[in-house]
């Protein structure tokens, strides 16, 4: 009688053994990669790792992007376990962000046509836009708050 109860209530998913399906999702990393021999160590532990469906390297831009079942932590520590340093891709395309050239999105290393991803800042647990420091200089409450005159 057991066995049966078991049976139906496996069916009916009251199973507390199973486990939740991971979400089928592209995770882009960073990682320096110089030449032809560091691109297949990292494609190889990558295309091995379980629920994994492609891998595409884009070498001169320092770029892997991973597509599957996957979590994004887990992919970063497989790669580096090959050695390499690896970091989500910080990278967005520059016409997305507001601000392209301020001193923390402009980064040299980056890829043509892309800046780093800073449009939000945080400072002590608070989240400033750019745009709210900027009107924050011509405040009616605070008289000595305009500095440009």
């Amino acid at each position: 009688m057991g066995g049966t109860l078991e049976c139906f209530s496996s069916f009916l998913g009251s199973d507390r053994r199973h486990k939740k399906r991971k979400q089928f999702q592209t995770v882009e990393l960073k990682v320096r990669m110089d030449c032809e021999g560091c691109e297949l160590k990292v494609r190889n532990a990558l295309s091995t790792m379980r629920g994994v469906q492609s891998v595409d390297i884009n070498r001169k831009q320092y770029k892997v992007t991973v597509t599957g079942y996957v979590e994004p932590h887990k992919v970063i520590k497989r790669v580096q376990s090959t050695g390499k340093k690896a970091e989500l891709w910080p990278y967005v395309p520059y016409n997305l962000v507001a601000h392209p050239y301020v001193a923390p999105t402009y980064d040299k290393k980056a890829p043509p046509g892309y800046v780093r991803n800073m449009e939000v800042i945080t400072v002590s647990s608070q989240v400033v836009r750019p745009e709210d420091q900027l009107t924050s200089l011509f405040s009616d409450d605070n008289p000595n708050a305009c500095s440009i005159m």
